[in-house]
Formats: C-alpha cells, structure tokens, sequence
C-alpha cells in the first residue's frame, strides 16, 4: 500500500521524525525539545561543575556527548540534538570565545571595531564537535535520529559585530544599513563556515541540521530578505547538492507575518515556528504539506497542569492536518520541573 504524504500509516523501520520530515503525518507526532540537554537536568548541573566551565564541555567530546544523550535517558524523545553552541562558527572564524558568568558570551574583538581580515581562522576548532557526533551516533538508539545544528548567518553576525548578545541588535543592523558591502563580507564568511561545519556534522552522523535564526525577528522586510532568506537559501542549496536527501529544519525565531515567504523562498525542509505564532494561523498560511516545528510556549510547560494540557491540545490540534514535529517555540526554561516535561510527553505520546 502506499502512504500519501498526510498519512498517518507508519513504516515501523523509518525512524518516525525522518517520516515526518519526508512528508508523513504521524500520530502521536514525533518529539523533541529544543535545550532538552542541559541546565534543568541535575545531571547536566553535575557534569557542569565537574568540567568548571561551558566551553570546557563542549571540548570535550565524551563529556559533550553524555550531555547530548541525558535526556533520551529520561524521556521518550523521537531525537538527540547535539550538544554544542552557535558561537563555535565565530570562534573557528578567529574571534576569541568565553563565557561570562550571568552575563553570557563574550567575542573579542567584536567586528564594529574591528576588521574580517585581521582574524585568523582556526577550523580545527570545528573537530571535536565532529567527534562529539561520532560518539553520540555510536550510542544512539536506532529508533532515534541525531540533529546537528548551526547558528544562520544573520544570528552568528549579531554576536560577531556587537562581541555579545544584545536585545536590539541594533550595533549590527547599523552597519548592515550604514555599510552594506562590509557587512556583506561578514555574512560570507559565516556563510562559508557554516556549510563545511553543517557538512562536517552530517558526515560524522547527524542525520538532520537545523539552523537558528534566533534574532531574525529584529530586522525590517527588505532586511530580512537580504540578511535572512537569501544566506539561508544558499545555504539551504548547498547542503542539498551536497549531501542529498538530508533534511534542514530553519528556524527563524521572531519572523511572524514573515514565516510564509522563509518557507517558500529558503528551500527548507521544515520550518520551526516560535510560540508567538498561532498555530492555527501557521497552519493556514504556510504551504501546504510543508512539515512545521513546534510551538508550545516554554512558559506553558514551566507552569505544567492545565495550562501545559491547554496550550499542547491546541498545538496538536492546530498542526493535526500536516506533518508535525511537537517541540517547544523555543528553548526549554532552566527551572522547569522535570515532572512537567514527563507530563508533555505523556500528553503528546498518549494520541491515539
């Protein structure tokens, strides 16, 4: 028998969150949780004090790769995401890297004083990222797919120009207004990066990559267009020449009204929906049989009981007609109770 794309007839040997993202509509959908590794996990807390610091973790492959798997330990999740950060591209770019305690991270020099050309690229500092995915892909499920990921190139700008995080990015949209060109130059480097570190992830395993795009809701259309939907449909292009067959969620966090375009125009396989987003609304305007990403509010599931069953029924309610990957809008909250994540995927696994 043959499965249409909305089907929700299963192939039991296809890993049910690939199925989805070929086009299959499952139920229960698959799920995955974006931060499900790490700081609301006492034994991610443990393993954190043992290492001292956050880039220590990452370097070390065995460790990043316990971190990786604690979860699926824990919870019936469908996927292990790689444990890692977005500012790796930056640091193997030539930026230096540390994180400040309470304060997040810190580039140095950031871009908005300093020149492309004055750093000095270290793409080895990509390798024991590629050996964390071996050693995860070793230990994995069958059952369970491994997702690589990247920050875009317009995220990982925001923190190259401004050396840091900051809520407007306004340091990084002035110069993308006031020197196009230079700006540009940046996003090409990033860009160029990006490919080989997401190639590098899927040749040591990963079967899925998806792309952050956290700060994309903070640029004007025309901006979005260019800074945006243009790098990550190069990108997009590029992977699928590469490595054929291999999906690409984007995630564009904050893109509201500007969601249907991404879809259309990036190539993506899947889109990643934020949880200011209707869900009803995504699911009417984003084209049809395209496999959405989300979008439960990490706030719906700190606060669990009825506000978590709520906000779940309307999400799977809203996405019930397209193929579906459950998942939070964004990252899971540190102080979220452990025995709320287990209701979640009680609430989604027990669909029949």
């Amino acid at each position: 028998m043959s499965v249409s794309p909305t089907s929700t007839a299963s192939d039991p040997l296809v890993k049910p969150l690939l199925a989805v993202l070929r086009g299959e509509s499952r139920t229960p959908p698959p799920m995955w949780l974006m931060r499900q590794a790490g700081r609301y996990l006492p034994e991610y807390r443990e393993l954190r004090q043992i290492k001292g610091s956050f880039l220590e973790l990452v370097y070390d492959s065995d460790a990043a790769a316990d971190v990786t798997l604690q979860p699926l330990e824990r919870f019936d999740f469908d996927a292990a995401i790689l444990f890692s950060d977005i500012l790796i591209v930056p640091f193997a770019i030539g930026q230096n890297l540390s994180f400040v305690q309470g304060e997040g991270p810190r580039l140095t020099p950031p871009l908005m004083r300093a020149e492309l050309d004055t750093l000095t690229p270290f793409l080895t500092r990509l390798e024991p990222i590629y050996e964390t995915v071996r050693k995860v892909k070793a230990r994995l499920d069958p059952h369970t797919t491994l997702i690589g990921f990247s920050g875009s190139p317009w995220t990982v700008a925001t923190y190259m120009v401004a050396g840091q995080g900051s809520r407007e990015q306004s340091e990084t949209r002035r110069l993308a207004y006031g020197d196009p060109e230079r700006f540009a130059e940046i996003i090409d480097r990033i860009e160029q990066v990006t490919f080989g570190y997401l190639s590098g992830q899927i040749e040591a395993g990963a079967e899925v990559v998806q792309l952050f795009d956290s700060w994309s809701g903070s640029l004007a259309p025309s901006e979005f267009e260019r800074w945006v939907i243009a790098p990550t449909a190069r990108l997009v292009a590029r992977l699928a020449d590469e490595h054929p067959g291999v999906p690409v969620i984007g995630f564009p966090k904050g893109a509201g009204g500007k969601l249907a375009p991404y879809a259309r125009e990036t190539g993506v396989t899947a889109i990643g929906v934020d949880e200011t987003v209707d869900p009803a609304w995504a699911d009417r305007e984003l084209p049809p049989g395209l496999p959405v990403q989300g979008n439960l509010d990490p706030l719906a599931l700190l606060a669990g009981g009825e506000a978590l069953l709520s906000a779940t029924r309307r999400v799977l309610d809203a996405f019930a007609g397209r193929p579906h990957i459950f998942n939070l809008g964004h990252g899971i909250l540190q102080d979220t109770p452990i025995a709320h994540v287990e209701q979640l995927v009680g609430l989604v696994k027990g669909q029949k």
